[in-house]
């Protein structure tokens, strides 16, 4: 073990101080067994694949159909309820109506989910995955909010006001014996 000087005194020689290495949580000794640490993965597969459309046909017609509904609820999921879903449908809708290219909007949100989620890039890039098949893109965005527990009927405030616990009694905050909370 290294010694360091001290202001501390310990034998008869006034000029030798002695004091353990300071410690650093880092072992310095050969003796610990060193510990391999791994990350957990970077990114994790989608639930469904891409070309699952037809598992939840609802939602695989609801999106051929009228997309903006689709894009509208994975939107306002995704952005934790900031934007509704009517208004990010509704600006779908437009900028799909003036550029033809609804993607330009919708790879954007793709990406957020990804990151958020921490999803794989698959089958290519976000936005070219959804200007080559938007209403794969689509479906699969919503089955895997779907999958992780979201009612996509019910948009964010409607999917956190509802119980999560599923019965279970969650523990109060303890009273003091004034009757005030701590």
């Amino acid at each position: 073990m290294t010694k360091y000087p001290t202001n501390q005194s310990t034998s008869a020689n006034p000029h030798h101080f002695v004091q353990e290495a300071p410690v650093t949580g880092v072992p310095i000794n050969p003796q610990y067994p060193q510990q391999n640490y791994t990350q957990p993965p970077r990114n994790v597969p989608w639930s469904t694949g891409l070309c699952d459309c037809c598992s939840d046909l609802p939602n695989c017609c609801l999106t051929c159909w009228c997309p903006c509904i689709t894009f509208g609820r994975i939107a306002e999921i995704v952005d934790h309820g900031s934007t509704s879903c009517g208004v990010s449908g509704a600006l779908y809708a437009l900028i799909g109506i003036l550029t033809g290219c609804p993607c330009i909007y919708s790879c954007f949100y793709r990406s957020r989910m990804r990151s958020e989620y921490m999803l794989e890039d698959r089958p290519c890039n976000d936005c070219c995955l959804h200007f080559c098949c938007e209403a794969c893109a689509l479906c699969q965005e919503y089955r895997e909010l779907k999958n992780r527990g979201f009612d996509m009927s019910l948009g964010w405030h409607g999917n956190m006001a509802r119980p999560q616990n599923q019965g279970l009694q969650m523990p109060s905050a303890p009273v003091m014996e004034s009757g005030m909370k701590r």
